[in-house]
Parts: structure tokens; sequence; C-alpha cells
């Protein structure tokens, strides 16, 4: 029986915001995968990119990946770019089913345009570039997602769907899916 499902999609998707709203509506519990790794480091991801470099916060991602992974009935939010390590990406599929939330390029550089929490972009945002320079990289980082994104088990656009309207759809697929396994 299916017992875990895991959020994926690019920053700014929703995994944050609908995640913990889904597994209230299932009855479930929820995890932000990033938010349990500032937890247990005492760091913000900011910070622990700049204190201990990208490396070392991949590792524990995945270390943490795997031990959420053995939990049941439980939705969890993945970082960003959790789903383009194939280690993480195996320990997923394995686990549970994944669900897409789809966002567009253009959405998520007026999400992001003025945030400085943001590791990948935070240089952009400081330097005041321009639209076409966070297009660029928000569109070569999901080229590279891309193909872990286009395998999940649910697809669900973002970008024009109110929250309430979004988990609605997905605690349908979700039962769904669990009835079928069952």
């Amino acid at each position: 029986m299916i017992k875990r499902f895991y959020l994926t999609g690019y920053m700014t998707s929703g995994k944050s915001t609908i995640g913990p709203i889904l597994a209230n509506v299932l009855g479930w519990d929820f995890y932000d995968l990033d938010q349990v790794i500032e937890i247990e480091l005492s760091k913000s991801v900011v910070e622990i990119f700049e204190d201990e470099g990208e490396d070392f916060f991949r590792d524990y991602e995945n270390k943490t990946l795997i031990k959420l992974s053995g939990l049941d009935n439980v939705i969890i939010s993945l970082g960003g770019g959790t789903i383009s390590n194939r280690n993480n990406f195996d320990v997923i599929k394995k686990n549970g089913k994944l669900i897409y939330l789809k966002v567009s390029p253009d959405v998520i550089y007026k999400r992001i345009k003025n945030k400085i929490d943001r590791p990948l972009f935070r240089d952009l945002v400081l330097a005041e570039n321009s639209e076409n320079a966070f297009l660029d990289k928000i569109n070569n980082h999901m080229q590279d997602r891309l193909r872990y994104y286009e395998k999940a088990d649910i697809t669900i656009d973002t970008d024009a769907t109110r929250i309430g309207v979004t988990v609605d759809i997905l605690a349908k697929q979700i039962k769904r899916m669990i009835n079928a396994d069952s």
C-alpha cells in the first residue's frame, strides 16, 4: 500500500504551502525536507550553502530523505534541487509516489525577483539583474531537472490554480491511487 507522497517542483511552485494543507486533508503528517535539515543543523539553507557548501548540503539532504522515507502516511515536500540527485530520485521512486507541482518560468521570476533567501538566485537579486538573466538561469535549471519532473506519478500546473483547488484535486488523485493499490 502507498504510504508516502513526495512533492517536487521548482522553487516557489507551492510545495511548502500545499504540502501541509494536503497532509491535513488526508489526516497524514507533513515534513518539509529543507525545514527538517534547518532544524537539525540549526542553520538556514542559505547559511548551510555558504558555510558548508552545496556538496555537504546535498549529502545531508540525501541522508535526511532516506530517514523520512521510513515513515508512513506522510507528505514530504522536497527541496527544489532534491530531485536532480539520482540517489534521491531512486529513494523517492522506491518508497512512494512523486507529485510534480508545475510552474512556468515567468511565474517563478515574479515570485523570486526580490527574495534574497534563495541561494541559487541570491547573486542575481543582489546585483539587481535583468528579468532575462533570471529567466535564463531558471530555464537552465528547469531543463536539468525536467527529465526527473516528467517521471512524476501526478503532475499538476500551479500557475493559475488556487491553492484550495490544487489541494482538492491532489487529495482525490491520492485517494484513488491508494484505493487502487489496496
